[in-house]
């Protein structure tokens, strides 16, 4: 090459390299990337070891702009290119960590840092490092245990900075379901309150639905929420192959029982699984099908927990927690947390047992039941529905229904219809089905002193009636709060009662959280 050729190939990459920089720091991302690129293109065509160290900077640059755009695949290939060329570059190994350390690959960001601290022990962003080295020891801990404690964050009233959440899969597998397609099993027998999974969305879209008369503009505001949350999710599977794979593997409501069980190993952050099949186009509507099939919206309860109002709602993808079904006896619990959803269990599982959820309010009579199971697309054949169906044919039954619905006294309904199970000889899970249907009345009657002292020596006891709920349909915050409220009003109660308080609010909200905190919560 010519002396002036040489000249002009340098003053050309001089320019873009300056230029590429400027673009990085006015956070011009996409634009930075370009030229970065055409930067990385001129070097790689006329190799020269004068331009390694610009090459390895260029890479380490290009890493940096592409995470910003969540294109978090091609960052990664960048800071691979740029380690090549200098496998201690500390920019690069900053960047990868934290790319990883956003993946939630713990010991993968670990490394990172590790090599970065000790081979730049003494640079200025020492502090900095070490911050992350210490963040990825906890997060790698907590998704190794599963010890993750909230109490500081509840006792400031949910106030200030988020708990630090890890992903985290407990005694729990993919298998076969008898109730649909595929779930979630135990693998163990898994105590009350225990966590059964800990897991960060792929997606979320959340805002303030409008008070308005007209049903126009709630729809609307919803259609939107769903666009962005569409949109969402489909720029994170296509900047991410396992992303992408992954929520393939979910179902789109077709052909459940030839699907494929996929190992749950294969959801762990740091597998190692090979995504390459996920270089084909997105299938939009496929996608949409899955996204309708398996999108959770955040429950009331949630948003109250973390202190959002009313009118607060949420909408968002969990890969693992969209294999558990349903079931009007659900053993599970779920709540969210930024963008974690939590799930726990909200009574004692057996080893072998599939893990279920509510998907909507359990605590209803069988017919409202069934119209929401409809809203939801299935028929629920649990063991619960299916006794519950055969018992509604009987007459007294209908006509408990029909007083429950005109609003009879609550004292005659609760009466009426545990006389009525006496006469059927109902037992045990049975008696307990029933009381959560109607719990409503019940709930009514038992903070009611003025009914209790009509009623209470024709109707079994509180403690006899949650104790019934919560073995047939697991724990519940209206449950809690009825308890708590009868404990007030007998004076606070003794040890023994306030121990089976704690009990109740570990199956509401599980062991996530030491006493004094949920001490704080009940009152």
């Amino acid at each position: 090459m010519k002396e002036s050729e040489h000249q002009q190939q340098e003053e050309m990459l001089q320019q873009l390299r300056l230029k590429a920089n400027e673009l990085l720091l006015r956070e011009e991302w996409s634009q930075s990337i370009q030229t970065y690129s055409h930067f990385i293109s001129l070097c790689q065509t006329r190799p020269d070891p004068k331009h390694r160290k610009s090459l390895c900077l260029a890479f380490s640059n290009r890493a940096e702009a592409r995470s910003k755009t969540r294109d978090f695949d091609e960052a990664l290939k960048d800071c691979d290119e740029a380690l090549k060329i200098e496998n201690t570059h500390l920019k690069t190994l900053m960047c990868k960590g934290k790319i990883l350390l956003n993946q939630d690959r713990y010991n993968m960001a670990l490394n990172c840092f590790k090599i970065a601290n000790l081979d730049h022990p003494s640079n200025k962003d020492s502090e900095t490092l070490n911050g992350y080295l210490e963040k990825c020891k906890k997060l790698e801990f907590l998704s190794r245990s599963g010890a993750f404690d909230i109490s500081n964050w509840v006792l400031s009233g949910f106030k200030g900075k988020l708990p630090e959440l890890a992903e985290y899969i407990g005694g729990v597998e993919i298998k076969k379901s008898e109730i649909s397609g595929r779930g979630l099993v135990a693998t163990k027998n898994i105590d009350l309150g225990s966590l059964l999974l800990v897991t960060k969305a792929v997606a979320t879209e959340r805002g303030i639905m409008p008070e308005s008369k007209t049903d126009d503009l709630g729809e609307n505001a919803q259609m939107v929420m769903w666009k962005n949350f569409v949109d969402k999710v489909v720029e994170s599977s296509s900047n991410c192959k396992r992303t992408h794979c992954l929520i393939s593997m979910l179902s789109s409501g077709e052909n459940e029982e030839s699907l494929e069980v996929p190992n749950i190993a294969t959801f762990r952050p740091e597998s190692e699984q090979d995504f390459g099949f996920s270089n084909e186009k997105i299938d939009m509507g496929g996608m949409l099908n899955i996204l309708d099939v398996n999108s959770l919206v955040e429950e009331t309860f949630s948003s109250k927990f973390s202190g959002k109002k009313g009118d607060y709602h949420g909408v968002g993808i969990w890969l693992l927690a969209s294999f558990i079904n349903h079931s009007c006896n659900p053993n599970a619990k779920r709540f969210h947390i930024g963008d974690h959803v939590i799930v726990h269990a909200s009574r004692d599982i057996k080893e072998g047992e599939e893990i279920t959820l509510g998907y909507f309010d359990v605590f209803s009579p069988l017919k409202t039941r069934k119209e929401m199971a409809k809203n939801w697309g299935f028929d629920c054949h649990c063991k619960r529905c299916k006794f519950e169906v055969d018992i509604s044919s009987k007459h007294e039954m209908g006509e408990i229904e029909m007083g429950y619905e005109i609003g009879v006294d609550v004292g005659t309904t609760v009466y009426k219809l545990e006389e009525s199970m006496k006469r059927w000889m109902v037992r045990g899970k049975m008696k307990g089905y029933l009381r959560a249907s109607f719990w409503k009345v019940y709930s009514e009657l038992f903070v009611s002193e003025k009914l209790m002292r009509k009623w209470g020596r024709r109707v079994p006891t509180m403690e006899v009636v949650v104790d019934s709920v919560v073995e047939a349909v697991g724990g519940d915050e209206r449950v809690l709060r009825v308890v708590v409220e009868g404990m007030k009003r007998n004076g606070g109660g003794g040890l023994g009662e306030m121990e089976k308080v704690m009990k109740l609010g570990r199956g509401v909200y599980g062991k996530v959280m030491k006493k004094q905190a949920m001490r704080s919560i009940l009152s």
